[in-house]
């Protein structure tokens, strides 16, 4: 059956994600198609329609704008669906034939980054597995905040440590997939995910982990005795390349599970004592955290969260924590203080994890920099505290005020949420982006002239000059004064009540101004991808 170049671009790209339900970008909308659309429809509460494509009619479709995305694939995801986010990547002005799509992202689970998705103050582990008879290996990580820790542990163990981690999803092998879908771990809240056998081979996924971590040896992670620890660690981060497209610059640290110094609660207990999750699911106050959770960042409270889940068993490290809060019990106006402040922190982990999967904006860039003047605020408050673990605190905060500067420099105080309209770079940031901006500016005060001048020549006064983006810039004359209308008019679209008229001086200032406007919302998003770059060039700080 014959179809349309664009239904052929289509199932091109799907055949390589079937698994996955296709947001395809067609202008200002994500389109699915046929089954998906069908899924989408139900899970999203969207309409189901159809549209004939060649010989192929009553093609099932949904849709939504293109900047309701983070809505709609918040809502997928949350229903338990791998996302692939096919984007246009050639402007359609320049395009000879069909525009050009790619897969820029795969959203599952265990990879989102959106706040859409995420709790605020819990982590969001993607989780690997590799078996074995008497251990296995796991690798876990949160892609929203860089966290990235690898073990061993006994295969006695393996229900009670996923229980613990609480995964939204885990990779596994598919020769291996029986032995977890047999009730091996509990997967009622846990999307499983199949990769193929040797992406968990220990040499390419040792490769894998030497590459991304540009280093020769595993050693300085302390982990290079891990054998299938390795194997799990180079499988997820395989499986986030193939769905971040190389986003990952945010992922620099990689360390052992630290379990030694921590006491061991079984699910039972821990759900018993209703640390973090009420029995009684009607009840989400009922939980030891909700009574204790004072933290003021989102930051804070997942550590708290982990506290609680992993408390210390080690006596010299319990009697150091109790100290650092003892000291903050006595000094209460201190205290309050930092409470004051930290209050209006953003989330610097999960920022920074936006910035490198390329999810960022410019008030995103707004709570980096305020974030950044808080953590110097903090560094100041706590210059005087004596105490060991605070001033270990104080000692690593860096607030990075090149960074700051730069930040400050670049994006007005309240900047627009989209990235490719412009009209977030501060004047003065960038010379040749002023200069188109005194074009457009000017030439709009030359459209205002011109409405005045040509009024005085005809002496028509109720003569307009309007744009729309059908037709450009035009000039307007009711029918009663078509006859005072200059020869050098020409004639661009007869309405009912009126006509339109163009002008060579119009058409000539049109080309100018249009053309300025364009380049300044290009020349904005390229300078906020260079702004993008210099702020990951600070992750490792």
């Amino acid at each position: 059956m014959s179809t349309t170049p664009l239904m052929e671009q289509y199932h091109r790209i799907k055949k390589q994600h079937k698994d996955a339900i296709l947001f395809f970008r067609m202008g200002d909308f994500y389109e699915m198609f046929f089954e998906d659309a069908r899924i989408g429809a139900k899970v999203l509460g969207i309409t189901l329609t159809s549209r004939a494509h060649g010989k192929a009619a009553d093609v099932p479709l949904a849709g939504f704008p293109y900047h309701a995305l983070d809505g709609y694939l918040a809502k997928m995801i949350k229903a338990g669906y791998r996302v692939a986010i096919c984007e246009q990547v050639e402007d359609p002005k320049t395009a000879k034939t069909i525009v050009k799509r790619e897969i820029t992202e795969i959203v599952t689970p265990g990879t989102a980054v959106t706040d859409d998705i995420l709790e605020t103050k819990r982590n969001n582990y993607l989780v690997a597995l590799v078996l074995s008879p008497q251990t296995f290996g796991i690798a876990k990580i949160d892609v929203s905040t860089g966290e990235f820790e690898v073990g061993e542990f006994s295969s006695r163990d393996l229900r009670e440590k996923i229980a613990a981690i609480e995964p939204a999803e885990i990779l596994i092998a598919e020769n291996q997939s029986s032995q977890l879908e047999s009730g091996a771990v509990n997967l009622r809240s846990t999307t499983l995910s199949k990769r193929e056998d040797w992406t968990f081979h220990h040499d390419y996924a040792r490769d894998v982990l030497l590459e991304h971590f540009s280093t020769l040896s595993l050693k300085g992670f302390g982990i290079d005795d891990l054998y299938l620890g390795i194997s799990a660690a180079g499988a997820v981060l395989s499986y986030l390349r193939d769905n971040q497209k190389e986003k990952l610059q945010h992922i620099n640290r990689l360390q052992r599970f630290a379990d030694s110094d921590l006491l061991y609660i079984d699910s039972t207990t821990r759900r018993n004592l209703e640390l973090v999750q009420p029995l009684n699911s009607m009840n989400r106050q009922g939980t030891l955290l909700t009574v204790i959770d004072k933290t003021q960042t989102p930051m804070g409270g997942r550590k708290l969260v982990n506290w609680l889940l992993y408390p210390l068993n080690n006596l010299d490290k319990i009697r150091k924590r109790h100290q650092a809060v003892g000291t903050m019990v006595l000094k209460t106006d201190l205290r309050r203080r930092l409470r004051e402040v930290l209050q209006n922190s953003g989330d610097l982990e999960r920022l920074t994890a936006k910035f490198s999967t390329g999810r960022a904006n410019a008030r995103d860039v707004i709570a980096i920099r305020t974030s950044l003047l808080i953590a110097a605020e903090v560094k100041n408050l706590l210059a005087d505290v004596e105490q060991v673990e605070w001033k270990e605190i104080q000692d690593k905060l860096q607030p990075l005020p090149q960074l700051v500067e730069r930040l400050q420099s670049a994006i007005v105080d309240n900047p627009p949420l989209s990235i490719t309209e412009g009209g977030f770079i501060k004047r003065g940031y960038h010379q040749d982006l002023d200069k188109l901006r005194e074009i457009a500016y000017s030439g709009k005060d030359w459209i205002a002239r011109l409405q005045q001048d040509e009024r005085q020549k005809t002496g028509i006064s109720s003569l307009k000059v309007n744009y729309n983006k059908v037709f450009g810039y035009y000039i307007e004359i009711t029918k009663p004064n078509l006859s005072r209308v200059p020869s050098y008019y020409v004639r661009k679209q007869t309405l009912v009540n009126a006509e339109r008229f163009i002008t060579q001086d119009l058409k000539e200032y049109e080309e100018k101004i249009l053309g300025a406007e364009e380049k300044m919302a290009a020349l904005e998003y390229d300078l906020f991808i260079e702004l993008r770059d210099y702020v990951l060039s600070f992750t490792r700080e």
